[in-house]
Protein backbone atom coordinates (compact mmCIF):
# COMPACT_ATOMS: atom_id res chain seq x y z
CA UNK A 1 0.00 0.00 0.00
CA UNK A 2 1.44 3.64 -0.78
CA UNK A 3 -0.01 6.76 0.30
CA UNK A 4 0.78 10.63 0.06
CA UNK A 5 -0.60 13.36 2.94
CA UNK A 6 -0.55 17.11 2.51
CA UNK A 7 -0.42 19.57 5.35
CA UNK A 8 -1.21 22.66 3.73
CA UNK A 9 -3.73 24.23 6.43
CA UNK A 10 -4.44 26.36 9.67
CA UNK A 11 -3.19 24.69 13.40
CA UNK A 12 -6.20 27.12 14.27
CA UNK A 13 -9.43 26.08 12.22
CA UNK A 14 -11.07 29.04 10.01
CA UNK A 15 -14.04 29.20 7.74
CA UNK A 16 -13.49 31.53 5.37
CA UNK A 17 -10.23 33.18 5.57
CA UNK A 18 -7.01 30.85 4.78
CA UNK A 19 -4.70 30.42 8.12
CA UNK A 20 -1.43 31.82 9.16
CA UNK A 21 0.45 27.90 8.64
CA UNK A 22 1.38 26.90 5.89
CA UNK A 23 2.74 23.54 3.87
CA UNK A 24 5.76 21.95 5.73
CA UNK A 25 7.25 20.76 2.14
CA UNK A 26 7.54 22.53 -1.25
CA UNK A 27 9.39 21.65 -4.42
CA UNK A 28 11.11 23.21 -7.17
CA UNK A 29 13.38 21.87 -9.81
CA UNK A 30 16.22 20.96 -7.25
CA UNK A 31 14.98 23.11 -4.54
CA UNK A 32 14.44 21.18 -1.42
CA UNK A 33 12.18 22.53 1.64
CA UNK A 34 12.67 22.67 5.26
CA UNK A 35 10.13 20.67 7.78
CA UNK A 36 9.82 23.80 9.85
CA UNK A 37 6.52 25.85 9.81
CA UNK A 38 6.96 30.05 9.64
CA UNK A 39 3.75 32.31 9.89
CA UNK A 40 2.95 32.55 6.18
CA UNK A 41 6.30 31.64 5.05
CA UNK A 42 8.28 28.40 3.96
CA UNK A 43 11.86 27.97 4.08
CA UNK A 44 13.41 26.66 1.13
CA UNK A 45 16.82 25.74 1.09
CA UNK A 46 17.85 25.28 -2.44
CA UNK A 47 21.31 22.97 -3.54
CA UNK A 48 24.31 24.80 -4.89
CA UNK A 49 26.08 23.31 -7.59
CA UNK A 50 28.69 24.41 -9.61
CA UNK A 51 30.99 27.53 -8.87
CA UNK A 52 29.36 27.24 -5.52
CA UNK A 53 30.84 23.40 -4.74
CA UNK A 54 33.85 24.80 -4.30
CA UNK A 55 32.87 26.77 -1.18
CA UNK A 56 31.91 23.95 0.32
CA UNK A 57 34.50 21.79 1.55
CA UNK A 58 33.59 19.31 -1.68
CA UNK A 59 30.92 18.57 -0.66
CA UNK A 60 28.84 17.61 -4.23
CA UNK A 61 25.65 19.29 -3.18
CA UNK A 62 25.28 22.10 -0.36
CA UNK A 63 22.47 23.57 1.09
CA UNK A 64 22.82 27.61 1.28
CA UNK A 65 20.65 29.86 2.95
CA UNK A 66 16.91 29.82 2.96
CA UNK A 67 14.92 31.61 0.77
CA UNK A 68 11.15 32.25 1.35
CA UNK A 69 8.03 31.07 -0.55
CA UNK A 70 4.63 32.49 0.14
CA UNK A 71 2.22 31.05 -2.70
CA UNK A 72 -1.30 29.59 -2.44
CA UNK A 73 -3.49 28.44 -5.13
CA UNK A 74 -7.55 29.03 -5.75
CA UNK A 75 -9.93 27.44 -7.65
CA UNK A 76 -11.24 30.45 -9.59
CA UNK A 77 -13.19 28.74 -13.02
CA UNK A 78 -15.38 25.40 -13.31
CA UNK A 79 -16.74 24.38 -16.83
CA UNK A 80 -18.65 21.29 -17.65
CA UNK A 81 -19.63 18.81 -20.96
CA UNK A 82 -21.94 16.05 -21.51
CA UNK A 83 -22.62 13.94 -24.70
CA UNK A 84 -25.62 14.96 -26.44
CA UNK A 85 -26.63 11.14 -26.07
CA UNK A 86 -29.36 10.28 -23.02
CA UNK A 87 -29.84 6.71 -21.85
CA UNK A 88 -32.54 5.98 -19.19
CA UNK A 89 -32.96 2.87 -17.11
CA UNK A 90 -36.64 2.17 -19.40
CA UNK A 91 -33.54 2.22 -22.28
CA UNK A 92 -31.21 -0.09 -21.19
CA UNK A 93 -34.02 -2.45 -19.95
CA UNK A 94 -34.48 -3.27 -23.48
CA UNK A 95 -31.45 -4.59 -23.96
CA UNK A 96 -31.04 -6.37 -20.53
CA UNK A 97 -33.23 -7.76 -17.86
CA UNK A 98 -33.35 -4.86 -15.20
CA UNK A 99 -36.05 -2.17 -14.91
CA UNK A 100 -35.83 1.34 -13.87
CA UNK A 101 -36.71 0.58 -10.04
CA UNK A 102 -34.18 -2.50 -9.84
CA UNK A 103 -31.55 0.40 -11.06
CA UNK A 104 -32.71 3.26 -9.34
CA UNK A 105 -33.01 1.84 -5.81
CA UNK A 106 -30.10 0.14 -5.72
CA UNK A 107 -27.80 3.22 -7.77
CA UNK A 108 -29.92 5.99 -7.27
CA UNK A 109 -29.18 6.39 -11.27
CA UNK A 110 -32.16 7.01 -13.44
CA UNK A 111 -30.26 8.33 -16.65
CA UNK A 112 -26.71 8.83 -17.86
CA UNK A 113 -24.99 10.31 -21.20
CA UNK A 114 -23.03 8.08 -23.40
CA UNK A 115 -20.61 9.49 -26.62
CA UNK A 116 -22.09 8.87 -30.04
CA UNK A 117 -20.18 7.92 -33.15
CA UNK A 118 -20.09 11.81 -34.04
CA UNK A 119 -18.63 12.93 -30.79
CA UNK A 120 -15.23 12.27 -29.42
CA UNK A 121 -14.09 12.80 -25.26
CA UNK A 122 -11.25 15.05 -26.44
CA UNK A 123 -13.64 17.68 -27.71
CA UNK A 124 -15.98 17.10 -24.19
CA UNK A 125 -12.48 17.93 -22.52
CA UNK A 126 -12.03 21.01 -24.23
CA UNK A 127 -15.16 22.11 -24.37
CA UNK A 128 -15.43 22.03 -20.64
CA UNK A 129 -11.93 23.40 -19.84
CA UNK A 130 -12.82 26.80 -22.29
CA UNK A 131 -15.59 27.29 -19.76
CA UNK A 132 -13.52 27.13 -16.90
CA UNK A 133 -11.56 29.69 -18.64
CA UNK A 134 -14.63 31.47 -19.32
CA UNK A 135 -15.63 31.93 -15.87
CA UNK A 136 -12.06 32.68 -14.97
CA UNK A 137 -11.77 35.53 -17.23
CA UNK A 138 -8.44 34.00 -18.19
CA UNK A 139 -6.91 33.52 -21.74
CA UNK A 140 -6.14 30.24 -23.25
CA UNK A 141 -2.66 31.84 -24.34
CA UNK A 142 -2.14 32.85 -20.07
CA UNK A 143 -2.62 28.91 -19.57
CA UNK A 144 0.86 27.56 -18.39
CA UNK A 145 -0.13 23.63 -17.84
CA UNK A 146 -3.01 21.30 -18.86
CA UNK A 147 -3.61 17.88 -16.52
CA UNK A 148 -5.78 15.92 -18.46
CA UNK A 149 -7.31 12.84 -15.85
CA UNK A 150 -8.85 10.48 -17.58
CA UNK A 151 -8.51 6.45 -17.73
CA UNK A 152 -9.82 6.84 -21.51
CA UNK A 153 -8.01 8.33 -23.63
CA UNK A 154 -8.33 9.10 -27.46
CA UNK A 155 -4.67 8.21 -28.27
CA UNK A 156 -2.76 5.22 -26.11
CA UNK A 157 -0.13 8.17 -25.37
CA UNK A 158 -2.52 10.58 -23.85
CA UNK A 159 -4.91 12.82 -24.94
CA UNK A 160 -3.67 16.35 -22.78
CA UNK A 161 -1.14 17.50 -25.92
CA UNK A 162 -4.85 17.61 -28.39
CA UNK A 163 -6.44 19.89 -25.92
CA UNK A 164 -3.69 22.07 -25.35
CA UNK A 165 -4.06 21.96 -29.53
CA UNK A 166 -7.85 22.30 -29.20
CA UNK A 167 -7.75 25.30 -26.88
CA UNK A 168 -5.31 27.03 -29.11
CA UNK A 169 -2.81 28.10 -26.92
CA UNK A 170 0.10 29.43 -28.72
CA UNK A 171 2.74 29.12 -25.59
CA UNK A 172 2.49 25.80 -26.37
CA UNK A 173 2.05 25.12 -22.09
CA UNK A 174 3.00 21.63 -20.92
CA UNK A 175 0.10 18.79 -21.42
CA UNK A 176 0.09 15.54 -19.73
CA UNK A 177 -2.25 12.89 -18.91
CA UNK A 178 -2.89 11.47 -14.94
CA UNK A 179 -4.52 8.27 -15.28
CA UNK A 180 -6.31 7.17 -11.62
CA UNK A 181 -9.53 6.02 -12.42
CA UNK A 182 -12.01 7.58 -10.42
CA UNK A 183 -9.63 9.77 -8.10
CA UNK A 184 -7.79 11.33 -11.05
CA UNK A 185 -9.65 14.49 -10.31
CA UNK A 186 -8.48 14.86 -6.73
CA UNK A 187 -5.14 13.87 -7.59
CA UNK A 188 -5.27 16.24 -10.20
CA UNK A 189 -5.89 19.32 -8.11
CA UNK A 190 -2.93 18.05 -5.58
CA UNK A 191 -0.43 18.27 -8.68
CA UNK A 192 -1.74 21.57 -10.23
CA UNK A 193 -1.20 22.74 -6.33
CA UNK A 194 2.13 21.13 -6.19
CA UNK A 195 2.93 23.03 -9.56
CA UNK A 196 1.84 26.15 -8.44
CA UNK A 197 3.36 25.84 -4.88
CA UNK A 198 6.98 24.40 -6.30
CA UNK A 199 7.30 25.02 -9.28
CA UNK A 200 6.16 28.80 -10.17
CA UNK A 201 3.29 28.13 -12.67
CA UNK A 202 0.38 30.32 -12.32
CA UNK A 203 -2.49 29.09 -14.46
CA UNK A 204 -3.17 25.16 -14.29
CA UNK A 205 -5.99 23.14 -15.90
CA UNK A 206 -7.20 20.46 -14.53
CA UNK A 207 -9.89 18.57 -16.59
CA UNK A 208 -11.68 15.09 -15.46
CA UNK A 209 -13.05 12.93 -18.40
CA UNK A 210 -13.50 9.56 -19.22
CA UNK A 211 -15.77 7.47 -21.49
CA UNK A 212 -16.13 4.41 -19.42
CA UNK A 213 -19.19 3.46 -22.19
CA UNK A 214 -16.49 2.60 -24.55
CA UNK A 215 -15.29 -0.18 -22.14
CA UNK A 216 -18.63 -1.85 -20.75
CA UNK A 217 -20.16 -5.17 -20.90
CA UNK A 218 -23.98 -4.16 -22.31
CA UNK A 219 -24.78 -7.24 -21.76
CA UNK A 220 -24.03 -7.13 -18.18
CA UNK A 221 -26.26 -5.21 -15.87
CA UNK A 222 -24.63 -5.14 -12.70
CA UNK A 223 -22.06 -2.89 -14.51
CA UNK A 224 -23.65 -1.41 -17.35
CA UNK A 225 -26.44 0.05 -15.54
CA UNK A 226 -23.42 2.56 -13.16
CA UNK A 227 -21.37 4.16 -16.02
CA UNK A 228 -21.87 7.43 -18.37
CA UNK A 229 -19.66 9.40 -20.08
CA UNK A 230 -18.62 13.42 -19.38
CA UNK A 231 -15.93 15.99 -18.84
CA UNK A 232 -15.33 18.59 -15.92
CA UNK A 233 -12.96 21.09 -15.43
CA UNK A 234 -11.50 23.65 -12.92
CA UNK A 235 -8.80 26.24 -13.68
CA UNK A 236 -6.23 26.76 -10.42
CA UNK A 237 -4.53 29.99 -9.93
CA UNK A 238 -1.67 31.17 -8.50
CA UNK A 239 -2.42 33.74 -4.96
CA UNK A 240 -1.02 35.20 -2.06
CA UNK A 241 -0.62 32.63 0.33
CA UNK A 242 -3.51 34.49 3.11
CA UNK A 243 -5.76 33.17 0.20
CA UNK A 244 -4.66 30.12 -0.16
CA UNK A 245 -7.83 27.21 -1.02
CA UNK A 246 -6.32 24.39 -0.60
CA UNK A 247 -5.83 23.19 2.96
CA UNK A 248 -5.17 19.58 3.08
CA UNK A 249 -5.15 16.41 1.30
CA UNK A 250 -4.70 12.82 1.83
CA UNK A 251 -4.04 10.21 -1.08
CA UNK A 252 -3.64 6.69 -0.88
CA UNK A 253 -3.64 3.18 -3.50
CA UNK A 254 -3.38 -0.31 -2.71
CA UNK A 255 -2.89 -2.76 -5.64
CA UNK A 256 -4.30 -5.59 -3.85
CA UNK A 257 -7.38 -4.74 -4.46
CA UNK A 258 -6.99 -4.27 -8.03
CA UNK A 259 -9.07 -7.77 -8.56
CA UNK A 260 -11.85 -6.49 -7.64
CA UNK A 261 -12.27 -3.37 -10.08
CA UNK A 262 -10.28 -3.44 -13.32
CA UNK A 263 -10.46 -3.38 -17.36
CA UNK A 264 -6.74 -5.69 -18.28
CA UNK A 265 -5.03 -5.66 -21.30
CA UNK A 266 -5.94 -9.20 -23.87
CA UNK A 267 -5.02 -10.50 -26.94
CA UNK A 268 -7.01 -10.65 -29.24
CA UNK A 269 -8.07 -13.66 -30.81
CA UNK A 270 -6.73 -13.97 -34.67
CA UNK A 271 -5.37 -16.76 -36.18
CA UNK A 272 -1.75 -16.94 -36.59
CA UNK A 273 0.61 -18.63 -39.15
CA UNK A 274 3.22 -17.32 -37.00
CA UNK A 275 5.21 -20.09 -35.23
CA UNK A 276 5.82 -22.74 -38.46
CA UNK A 277 8.89 -22.25 -40.91
CA UNK A 278 11.18 -22.15 -37.72
CA UNK A 279 10.14 -18.59 -36.56
CA UNK A 280 10.31 -17.69 -32.80
CA UNK A 281 7.75 -18.67 -30.50
CA UNK A 282 5.36 -15.91 -29.27
CA UNK A 283 7.01 -13.55 -31.76
CA UNK A 284 5.78 -11.12 -33.28
CA UNK A 285 3.22 -10.43 -30.12
CA UNK A 286 -0.51 -10.62 -31.21
CA UNK A 287 -2.36 -7.42 -31.28
CA UNK A 288 -4.05 -6.00 -28.38
CA UNK A 289 -6.71 -4.46 -26.52
CA UNK A 290 -8.67 -4.00 -23.24
CA UNK A 291 -11.67 -6.09 -21.62
CA UNK A 292 -14.68 -4.14 -20.63
CA UNK A 293 -14.54 -3.44 -16.89
CA UNK A 294 -14.75 -6.37 -14.45
CA UNK A 295 -16.12 -5.25 -11.28
CA UNK A 296 -16.90 -6.89 -7.69
CA UNK A 297 -19.81 -4.27 -6.60
CA UNK A 298 -20.04 -5.96 -2.69
CA UNK A 299 -16.14 -5.54 -2.46
CA UNK A 300 -15.83 -2.06 -4.31
CA UNK A 301 -18.95 -0.83 -2.00
CA UNK A 302 -17.24 -2.29 1.46
CA UNK A 303 -13.84 -0.65 0.20
CA UNK A 304 -15.37 2.67 -0.29
CA UNK A 305 -17.77 3.12 3.03
CA UNK A 306 -14.35 1.93 4.95
CA UNK A 307 -11.53 4.20 3.28
CA UNK A 308 -13.14 7.25 2.02
CA UNK A 309 -15.08 8.54 5.12
CA UNK A 310 -11.00 7.77 7.08
CA UNK A 311 -9.77 9.81 4.29
CA UNK A 312 -11.65 12.52 4.45
CA UNK A 313 -11.07 12.67 8.54
CA UNK A 314 -7.62 12.36 7.95
CA UNK A 315 -7.74 15.59 5.64
CA UNK A 316 -10.22 17.47 7.92
CA UNK A 317 -7.81 16.77 10.90
CA UNK A 318 -4.54 17.94 9.03
CA UNK A 319 -6.73 21.18 8.02
CA UNK A 320 -7.96 21.94 11.94
CA UNK A 321 -11.42 21.60 11.00
CA UNK A 322 -14.41 18.92 11.63
CA UNK A 323 -17.39 18.41 9.69
CA UNK A 324 -19.53 21.38 11.31
CA UNK A 325 -17.01 23.40 9.43
CA UNK A 326 -17.67 22.12 6.06
CA UNK A 327 -20.51 23.70 3.78
CA UNK A 328 -20.62 20.89 1.00
CA UNK A 329 -19.69 17.30 0.93
CA UNK A 330 -18.64 16.48 -2.66
CA UNK A 331 -17.82 12.82 -3.21
CA UNK A 332 -16.78 11.04 -6.46
CA UNK A 333 -20.95 10.13 -7.88
CA UNK A 334 -20.88 6.19 -8.11
CA UNK A 335 -23.46 5.04 -6.13
CA UNK A 336 -25.52 7.35 -4.10
CA UNK A 337 -26.00 3.81 -1.50
CA UNK A 338 -21.80 4.80 -0.94
CA UNK A 339 -22.64 8.64 -0.77
CA UNK A 340 -25.45 7.80 1.79
CA UNK A 341 -23.23 5.77 3.97
CA UNK A 342 -20.00 8.31 3.77
CA UNK A 343 -22.25 11.08 4.99
CA UNK A 344 -23.92 9.26 7.67
CA UNK A 345 -20.40 8.06 9.03
CA UNK A 346 -19.04 12.25 8.70
CA UNK A 347 -22.88 13.10 10.09
CA UNK A 348 -23.08 15.10 7.32
CA UNK A 349 -26.55 16.47 6.73
CA UNK A 350 -28.48 15.55 3.11
CA UNK A 351 -28.90 19.22 2.72
CA UNK A 352 -25.01 19.63 2.53
CA UNK A 353 -24.15 16.63 0.12
CA UNK A 354 -23.53 17.60 -3.56
CA UNK A 355 -24.96 14.70 -6.03
CA UNK A 356 -25.98 14.43 -9.24
CA UNK A 357 -25.58 10.79 -9.70
CA UNK A 358 -29.52 10.58 -10.81
CA UNK A 359 -28.68 12.73 -14.30
CA UNK A 360 -25.55 11.42 -14.92
CA UNK A 361 -23.98 7.98 -13.78
CA UNK A 362 -20.76 7.02 -12.76
CA UNK A 363 -18.96 9.47 -14.95
CA UNK A 364 -15.20 8.16 -13.22
CA UNK A 365 -12.73 11.11 -13.36
CA UNK A 366 -15.37 13.75 -14.50
CA UNK A 367 -17.74 13.55 -11.55
CA UNK A 368 -16.26 15.98 -9.12
CA UNK A 369 -15.71 19.23 -11.70
CA UNK A 370 -19.10 18.00 -13.23
CA UNK A 371 -20.99 18.26 -9.78
CA UNK A 372 -18.79 21.37 -8.78
CA UNK A 373 -19.62 23.07 -11.74
CA UNK A 374 -23.07 22.50 -12.01
CA UNK A 375 -23.50 23.26 -8.14
CA UNK A 376 -21.38 26.86 -8.64
CA UNK A 377 -23.33 27.86 -12.16
CA UNK A 378 -26.75 27.05 -9.58
CA UNK A 379 -25.57 29.26 -7.30
CA UNK A 380 -25.47 26.55 -4.71
CA UNK A 381 -21.83 26.91 -4.13
CA UNK A 382 -20.99 30.05 -3.68
CA UNK A 383 -17.15 32.08 -3.59
CA UNK A 384 -15.63 31.26 0.34
CA UNK A 385 -17.66 27.87 0.30
CA UNK A 386 -15.37 25.27 2.18
CA UNK A 387 -16.03 21.80 0.16
CA UNK A 388 -14.78 18.20 1.52
CA UNK A 389 -13.93 16.04 -1.75
CA UNK A 390 -12.79 12.50 -2.82
CA UNK A 391 -12.82 10.47 -5.33
CA UNK A 392 -11.94 6.69 -5.14
CA UNK A 393 -12.04 3.54 -7.48
CA UNK A 394 -9.85 0.89 -9.49
CA UNK A 395 -6.29 0.71 -8.25
CA UNK A 396 -7.49 0.68 -5.93
CA UNK A 397 -6.75 4.46 -5.27
CA UNK A 398 -8.80 6.85 -2.97
CA UNK A 399 -7.96 10.20 -1.79
CA UNK A 400 -9.80 13.31 -0.37
CA UNK A 401 -8.83 16.91 -0.08
CA UNK A 402 -10.58 20.06 1.79
CA UNK A 403 -10.63 23.06 -0.92
CA UNK A 404 -12.19 26.34 -0.24
CA UNK A 405 -14.55 27.46 -3.93
CA UNK A 406 -13.33 31.21 -5.51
Amino acid sequence: MANASGLWSPSVPSLRRRAEFQPSMSIQGSVFCSREFTARRVFCFSATRGADKQALSGSPVGYRVPRLVSRGCKLIGSGSAIPSLQISNDDLAKIVDTSDEWISVRTGIRNRRVLSAKESLTTLAADAARKALEMAHVDADDVDMILMCSSTPEDLFGSAPQIQKALGCKRNPLAYDITAACSGFVLGLVSAACHIRGGGFNNVLVIGADSLSRYVDWTDRGSCILFGDAAGAVLVQSCDVEDDGLFAFDLHSDGDGQRHLKASIKENEIDHAIGTNGSILDFPPRPASYSCIQMNGKEVFRFACRCVPQSIETALGKAGLNGSNIDWLLLHQANQRIIDAVATRLEMPQERIISNLENYGNTSAASIPLALDESVRSGKVKSGDLIATAGFGAGLTWGSAVIRWG
